[in-house]
């Protein structure tokens, strides 16, 4: 039989006992992890000649939450409740040190600790919410408790971490020490404390209720909360703390967690942190693939797609050589992507020094073969073939060997542009979603002949710029906009049958959707893809842009807008749909909301499915992916694919058949993957 060494080891310095966790890469809060704290805490409160603990991490962090691995699985005792409990219960002060990251049960253990001291740099979170649940070890008690109860809202309905100099100001932490003495100064404070009495348990402190704070942090964040239900059961929880005793309040707190437990809600979005990581593994090329490297990074057009790119290069550090073709294009873009950053630096993101650092690895430049040097070039113009295998022809001719040439297309055949080059096998589509700065989505395009290493190396480099990708297939549109095309071509049917652009837009925000498939179009631009002949009129949309309602832009597309970019419903708008509905002579019915959803939304998830019977998606979580992050589907309905699961895959056939759609065979036997 053999034993596994436990992640927990203690230290006796004098009369302090140090536990010390060494269970990397984040010291997850794992079985074994619980089991050896509990076993030191009670060797320390055994130990007579013992007078205080400290509890600290090796590695680059303090717990940084739950073991991932154990999810799903029956918990092994101890349970995260009982053992800070426990550890909160010690008749000797015990002291938390940390450092890195204090997150989601790291920050509940730091809670139940007596004292608390961190490095500078150390951040405390409880990150719960964003899987739909709430700290469920007391965390919603003891925090308001220590911090107070705005700090508490911030930190549980919102889940985003705190500094450790916003934790000392707000009584989270005790002390912030030496970013490099952390362990030395934690025994030096517990040797400070090891005689104090009372303890101070978090547990036993008094809260008095704040309904102004609760009412104004309500009310701050209704956008952001909107159809989740996560946030308005941790204030629930924080507001519980201030009314009643610690016993009561954990009580709620553990019945408000086991309901989200098992709710929908946070089956999606711990579907999705899943599906986030899976979406970084490539199906049939090996981790070890060794990479390209990647050091500078070319951009072909400084508009506002080749801006955007460019900037997630700069800000992680990579020179760019940005390349126009005319002087007045490439000034403007590069006073675009300044402006850019001196915003995000106003709004405190950034320092005026990372702002000049990121301009100074920019290079504009109007001449083409200064394409020659880097080792990534990527392609950003507008969508016309033609143009794009010029491009690439031109490329192919002066980009050094071994350098990885990319367009951004976000719906044209790779294929057929790397056809135009000698070395296909460096060919890639990244397609980047706007404003490309910002959104992080990253669809990584793999051509027939594109070389595994350059798809590995893409992938990786997308995680160094910090965004989500996933990988696609040659397909039109490829999974975002193959999937949008059913849904924006049943949105326009609908109008010509009855539906107005106010319903059809209400039924996807109601659903959950940022906005519907005509506020979308009006913010994109109703010109955008128009042939620009005013003699064809062949639609709804060619008739408004041949009005010159291009949407907001214009202050008129399928809405009107104030100069604020308020909308309002169109009388003009309402009289070309009477006209298009006469000219085309198409029965006039009241349209429900529920066939509303059917017939957009149930066509995207069928969609999806003939994709993944193409093999032109990997997986059907990385669909749900590309939804969540590049269109806005709803976080905590986990996805198209997801959700066509939680409906039942039943659900969805009956409604595509109601409506005469073929059906796809995955689906109708509800075998998708």
């Amino acid at each position: 039989m053999t034993t596994t060494a436990s992640p927990i080891r203690t230290e006796r310095h004098d009369d302090i006992l140090v536990i010390v966790s060494d269970n990397p890469p984040v010291n997850a809060l794992g079985a074994a992890v619980r089991q050896g704290l509990e076993a030191a805490v009670k060797q320390g409160v055994a130990d007579a000649s013992i007078t205080a603990m400290v509890i600290r991490c090796d590695g680059r962090t303090f717990f940084a939450g739950a073991d991932i691995t154990e999810f799903g699985k029956p918990m092994q005792a101890p349970l995260l409740p009982m053992l800070v409990d426990m550890i909160e219960a010690s008749d000797k002060p015990i002291v938390a040190a940390i450092h890195g990251t204090a997150l989601g049960g790291g920050c509940e253990v730091a809670l139940a600790c007596h004292y608390r001291v961190a490095a500078p740099s150390a951040k405390l979170g409880t990150p719960e919410v964003k899987l739909g649940l709430l700290p469920g070890a007391g965390g919603t008690q003891r925090l308001p408790r220590v911090a107070g109860i705005p700090l508490a809202l911030e930190m549980t309905a919102k889940g985003d971490p705190v500094s450790a100099r916003t934790a000392l100001d707000a009584g989270l932490i005790d002390r912030i020490v030496g970013e490099d003495s952390l362990a030395e100064d934690a025994l030096a404070f517990a040797r400070e404390i090891r005689a104090k009495r009372p303890i101070p348990r978090a547990s036993q402190r008094a809260l008095a209720p704040d309904p102004d704070a609760v009412a104004a942090f309500t009310k701050a964040n209704a956008r952001r909360f909107r159809g989740f239900e996560a946030p308005a059961a941790n204030i629930a929880c924080v507001v519980k703390a201030s009314e009643t005793g610690y016993p009561e309040g954990v009580a709620f707190e553990r019945s408000e967690f086991m309901r989200l437990m098992t709710g929908n809600q946070s089956a999606a979005q711990r579907h999705l942190f899943f599906a986030e990581r899976q979406a970084a593994r490539i199906d049939d090329v090996p981790a070890e693939t060794a990479l390209r490297p990647v050091d500078h990074v070319g951009i072909i057009g400084a508009g506002t797609m080749g801006g955007g790119i460019a900037m997630n290069f700069l800000s992680a550090g990579l020179p760019v050589t940005i390349v126009e073709t005319s002087a007045e294009a490439l000034d403007r873009g590069v006073a675009v992507i300044r402006r850019n950053y001196e915003a995000t630096a106003a709004k405190g993101r950034m320092t005026p020094e990372q702002v000049e650092r990121a301009m100074a690895l920019l290079t504009p430049t109007l001449e083409f073969d200064a394409l020659g040097t880097p080792d990534l070039v990527i392609e950003a113009v507008y969508e016309n073939m033609e143009v794009k295998q010029d491009i690439f022809t031109r490329l192919d001719a002066i980009a050094k060997p071994g350098a990885i040439l990319a367009s951004n297309t976000s719906y044209l055949d790779i294929d057929a542009i790397a056809a135009c080059t000698a070395r296909p096998q460096d060919v890639v589509g990244m397609h980047f979603f706007s404003p490309a700065n910002v959104m992080k989505l990253l669809e990584v395009v793999r051509g027939a002949k594109t070389a595994g290493d350059v798809l590995a190396t893409v992938m990786a480099l997308a995680k160094k710029i910090r965004k989500v990708a996933v990988v696609a297939g040659v397909t039109y549109g490829f999974i975002g906009n193959r999937m949008l095309i059913p849904r924006q071509t049943e949105a326009n049917a609908l109008l010509l049958e009855g539906a107005s652009p106010e319903q059809i837009d209400r039924v996807h925000v109601e659903f959950g959707m940022p906005m519907g498939p005509f506020q979308m179009a009006d913010l994109a631009g109703v010109d955008i893809g128009w042939h620009r002949d005013p003699a064809r009129i062949e639609s709804v949309r060619d008739q408004l842009a041949v009005e010159g309602r291009w949407g907001q832009k214009k202050q008129a597309g399928f809405y009107d807008y104030d100069e604020k970019r308020t909308p309002r419903s169109s009388p003009r708008v309402a009289e070309i749909l009477d006209e298009w509905r006469l000219k085309t002579q198409t029965p006039q019915r009241q349209i429900s909301d529920e066939e509303i959803v059917e017939r957009t939304l149930y066509t995207m998830v069928n969609e999806g499915a003939l994709i993944l019977e193409e093999g032109k998606a990997q997986r059907a979580s990385d669909i749900d992916v590309v939804w969540i992050y590049g269109y806005g589907w709803p976080v905590y309905r986990g996805g198209p694919m997801f959700w066509a699961k939680a409906e039942g895959y039943d659900k969805i056939v009956a409604g595509l058949d109601k409506h005469g759609f073929p059906v796809a065979n995955s689906l109708r036997q509800g075998s998708i993957k």
